[in-house]
């Protein structure tokens, strides 16, 4: 019987470890309502509260699906703007030196360029060109998830998604990050999905550096296919 139960549960963690990145990106995308569904939303408009540094701050995220990113934060009376069209981005940031509208380039535009898709960069990976690998499994707060990283065609940065074993949701996501002239490692954590449209949001992001709060981002309001004036993205 011992070694019956052995050759048993040899078996299924070897049935574990047959799956691909491509079969767990694939049942993640399902998950989450379908590439496709993604694709097919035009625009959307979110609003919500940026939580840091015991702040809440008013937020509102303005998206042309593929095309268009622009983010709105208002700090102590002022605005903090993130913004992105065709290839091109800038900043305003009265806090970090850029007090009017100032260009971006780099990392920090791909950044911006990535979060003009509503999907994300896992679930449509071989469309942009980068490439993926399973690592096998990790806890993330007591639940098993599959590890994927990802190697962006871009650049080379390395993104590693978790992905809940028994649900196929996103668990955690953690990726590097220049901040004061050092590369740090973020982690973000998504919970609160909600369907919309045939597609889920999460509609809390939480991200950590160095295993301390950093920012949590909860979204209240989520509209898709509302017309959005192309003219807010420009400089």
């Amino acid at each position: 019987m011992k070694r019956f139960l052995t050759a048993v549960l040899g078996f299924a963690f070897l049935s574990v470890q047959a799956q691909t990145a491509d079969e767990v990106i694939s049942k993640y995308s399902a998950a989450m309502g379908g590439l496709d569904a993604f694709n097919n939303v035009k625009s959307a408009k979110m609003t919500g509260i940026a939580t840091l540094q015991g702040m809440d701050l008013p937020i509102t995220i303005q998206v042309i699906n593929g095309k268009a990113f622009r983010i709105d934060v208002e700090v102590m009376g002022q605005s903090v703007v993130n913004s992105y069209k065709d290839g091109k981005g800038w900043k305003i940031n009265p806090f970090g030196g850029a007090e009017t509208a100032t260009d971006v380039e780099g990392a920090e535009l791909l950044d911006y360029k990535a979060q003009a898709s509503l999907s994300n960069s896992l679930m449509d990976y071989k469309a942009r060109g980068h490439q993926v690998e399973l690592l096998g499994q990790e806890d993330v707060d007591g639940k098993k998830a599959f590890k994927i990283k990802l190697t962006s065609k871009d650049d080379g940065k390395v993104t590693t998604f978790f992905i809940n074993s028994e649900d196929n949701m996103l668990l955690k996501s953690v990726s590097s990050r220049e901040m004061q002239g050092q590369t740090v490692d973020v982690d973000t954590y998504y919970t609160d999905f909600k369907e919309f449209g045939g597609i889920k949001i999460a509609m809390t992001r939480s991200q950590k550096i160095m295993g301390q709060d950093f920012q949590t981002i909860t979204l209240n309001n989520v509209e898709l296919n509302v017309p959005v004036d192309e003219k807010v993205f420009d400089k």
